[in-house]
């Protein structure tokens, strides 16, 4: 049922008629080059939230790109690119000497002008397929080439080595080292009119990695989820036709050619994923390509119209600055949407959109796109965190692979909670395989002295904050949606078992209540006695679904949780000075990482906001705090603007969206930190600081600019809690809003 909606309008002051003078639209925010990109370092992100490419121009002007898709997981667990395509137009349409390269964010698509020969590239928003659009004037003869490099069987050795995480050389527990094997890719030969090209996965690391991990049992109910698993796609184009199996030339010149590119992931036969890619592609070839283009271009508008920030300033300095964070928060958010609808979540370290390192300076240099450091593997740390800046922009539907992927998790993390520990419940490990076990390296293959469970990794030991973290991701996400069918479904059972691992894992103290130990304070102190994070995540998450509807959750269930937050010990605190902190843990040791795990209080778990009790205790324990640092994953900027902060907040943001890696031409390839280019958390962070500056929230509560500069006027819709959204425009820090109901 569509609910009324309702409009509440607060007028503060007149609006100024050029309060938006200089950049104020979406269009404004484009990409546009006058130069070729040269090589991928120079390539610009495009995506349909599963499918990617990285797109650039040469030098001698063919276009080029490499393929990717979110779930083209090998028999290793690294995400692979599916290969790269090469168009080559001649005569050589450079010759005309004018060039445009253009991002063009409303449509979802890549213009590209010679002068007379144009071409559009855009991924289909609804159907799995690339398309390369060609025009010119005069007629032209085109080259389609696939390139790939995995020909051969190959060792994976030095560098290489690190972009397998757990298995392989460089390995963090010595005893799981060993030399692991590339596979190569297929071709299907002999074509006519297309090229096939395919990597079918012989082997997996999934029954030894449940073998090391006391869960073989396990493998009797699941299926191999690497094991003969399919990627790869399909190039055709109407008027071509193979010169070889890798490559499609024109019969004759002409002055349009559409080319169509369709990738596919598939577990089964080879047999099998080719049947099904040809009835893909032979079905939406069928759909014409006017209506199919309409569709994609309403998807990108609706998405673009969901929420948005747009800043400027009267004065000039703080304009740029101004449109510099509006740049990076938009451009972020696309990046994101090009990679946040597939079958797996989007990864922390470059997403679908690593490239080569051949013109690389300094370390990693010559590596195939298919490397990315810190490897295959989800760090919650990290994945978190584009997901957070989700729900205030409504994209919903983006959050959904991160939530399947844990749902789908659960049953083998309750397993080997039993297994380890003798009691119900289920905990995540901090690094964990996309299936939900930990990497070999972490968990260690030598286990002949070692308790089941224990993990030889000491910076993931005790580190289980996904569970909780996600918890109350889960139930942010029921607060803006107010979908029962989620609570139903994945809240409350995900929840119950996140709860139950807490209250039923560690022994009660002489006072009654829970003793944390062995414990740790996030990956910094690796020795803890009842760690903050833990406290203030237990306390949130238990109160929280305490406030859901009795139906939802039952006598039974909220018993458990009143007793498991009465049972809580006292937050930890220290006194340095005259001052009294938060403090990371009751007692803390063996500092290994830079984090401010007392801040978690402040963010992710909300216990010290603005308008709550003891907001100065968290200000002054930011104000101490042992870790400064800004960019990647560190989220000193966004606990600013939760403190209401705002110089500090405006302070970070700016420096974050000013600074990309600096041997790549697109302005959002962050990096690469301390992971990977394109970096996911910095911009992520920097968008969620900027969203809390505008909007705060908790429960059904909302604060409007709560950390917002006097110097920056803006344009904004924001989502809220009970399907709100808010739309406003702030003129020298007044406010006219608009507040309605989402449909």
């Amino acid at each position: 049922m569509i609910r009324k909606v309702v409009f509440f309008y607060l007028f503060f002051a007149l609006l100024i008629p050029d309060i938006f003078a200089q950049k104020k639209t979406l269009n404004d925010f484009n990409i546009a080059w006058s130069s070729p990109g040269i090589n991928s370092q120079g390539s610009m992100p495009l995506g349909n939230g599963d499918i990617g490419a990285n797109i650039w121009v040469e030098a001698n002007g063919d276009l080029v790109f490499y393929v990717s898709k979110t779930d083209a997981w090998d028999d290793l667990g690294r995400l692979l690119k599916l290969g790269k395509v090469r168009v080559s137009v001649t005569p050589n349409p450079l010759d005309e000497g004018k060039f445009l390269q253009e991002l063009k964010l409303q449509d979802g698509e890549i213009f590209i002008s010679y002068g007379n020969a144009k071409i559009r590239c855009w991924i289909d928003a609804n159907h799995p397929v690339i398309q390369v659009d060609i025009k010119s004037r005069n007629p032209v003869n085109v080259r389609v080439t696939y390139e790939n490099w995995r020909k051969e069987r190959r060792p994976l050795l030095g560098y290489d080595g690190w972009g397998v995480w757990g298995i392989g050389a460089k390995q963090v527990s010595e005893d799981c080292e060993k030399i692991v094997y590339e596979e190569a890719d297929s071709l299907q030969l002999n074509n006519s009119n297309r090229i096939v090209a395919f990597h079918h996965n012989v082997n997996s690391i999934w029954s030894h990695n449940l073998q090391i991990q006391s869960l073989s049992t396990f493998k009797n109910k699941d299926v191999d989820p690497l094991l003969h698993r399919n990627f790869g796609l399909m190039i055709e184009a109407a008027g071509m036709s193979n010169i070889s199996d890798t490559v499609l030339t024109t019969k004759k010149a002409a002055g349009n050619f559409l080319i169509n590119i369709f990738p596919l992931t598939q577990r089964g036969s080879v047999a099998q994923w080719k049947q099904t890619l040809f009835a893909r592609a032979a079905s939406i070839s069928a759909i014409p390509v006017a209506k199919r283009e309409a569709a994609h271009k309403a998807w990108w508008k609706q998405f673009w119209n969901r929420s948005y920030i747009f800043i400027t300033a009267k004065d000039p300095a703080n304009r740029k600055e101004a449109e510099t964070v509006t740049q990076g928060y938009i451009l972020q958010r696309f990046i994101t949407a090009c990679s946040g609808r597939g079958n797996s979540p989007i990864k922390f370290n470059g997403s679908i959109f690593t490239v080569d390192t051949y013109n690389r300076v300094g370390d990693y240099k010559n590596l195939n796109a298919d490397f990315r450091l810190w490897g295959g593997c989800y760090w919650w740390q990290n994945t978190r965190l584009p997901y957070w800046s989700l729900l205030a922009t409504g994209d919903f539907d983006l959050m959904q692979p991160l939530f399947s992927m844990y749902m789908e998790a659960l049953p083998i993390r309750k397993a080997a909670t039993i297994k380890y520990y003798g009691h119900a419940g289920a905990f995540f490990p901090e690094t964990m395989n996309f299936w939900g076990t930990y990497a070999d390296g972490d968990y260690g293959c030598n286990r002949d002295t070692l308790k089941d469970g224990y993990a030889k990794n000491p910076y993931i030991r005790y580190y289980w904050q996904s569970g909780l973290e996600l918890s109350l991701m889960m139930l942010d996400y029921y607060s803006f949606t107010r979908s029962s069918r989620f609570a139903r479904d994945t809240l409350v059972p995900f929840v119950s078992e996140i709860l139950t691992f807490y209250d039923q894992h560690w022994r009660r103290g002489k006072d009654g209540k829970i003793l944390f130990d062995p414990a740790m304070s996030l990956e910094t102190f690796h020795s803890a006695v009842n760690p903050l994070p833990e406290i203030v995540g237990i306390a949130t998450v238990a109160g929280k679904m305490l406030c859901l509807p009795s139906a939802l959750t039952g006598k039974e269930k909220r018993e458990q949780w009143t007793k498991l937050v009465s049972d809580l010990p006292a937050l930890p605190i220290r006194v340095v000075g005259n001052d009294t902190l938060l403090a990371p843990a009751y007692t803390y040791s063996n500092k290994a990482n830079m984090e401010n795990p007392e801040l978690y209080a402040v963010f992710p778990y909300r216990m010290f906001a603005l308008g709550k009790p003891n907001v100065e205790l968290a200000r002054r324990t930011f104000a101490a705090k042992t870790h400064k640092e800004n960019g990647g994953w560190q989220q000193n900027s966004i606990q600013a603007a939760c403190l209401g902060l705002s110089e500090d907040a405006k302070k970070m943001i700016v420096e974050s969206f000013s600074k990309w890696d600096t041997g790549f031409r697109f302005p959002a390839f962050w990096g690469p930190n301390y992971d990977w280019t394109p970096d996911q958390d910095h911009g992520s962070v920097a968008s969620i600081a900027l969203q809390r500056m505008l909007l705060q929230y908790d429960s059904e509560e909302v604060r409007l600019l709560p950390a917002w500069p006097k110097e920056w006027n803006v344009r904004f819709k924001l989502r809220g809690p009970g399907r709100k959204v808010f739309e406003g425009l702030v003129d020298n820090g007044k406010l006219t809003r608009k507040q309605k109901m989402a449909r």
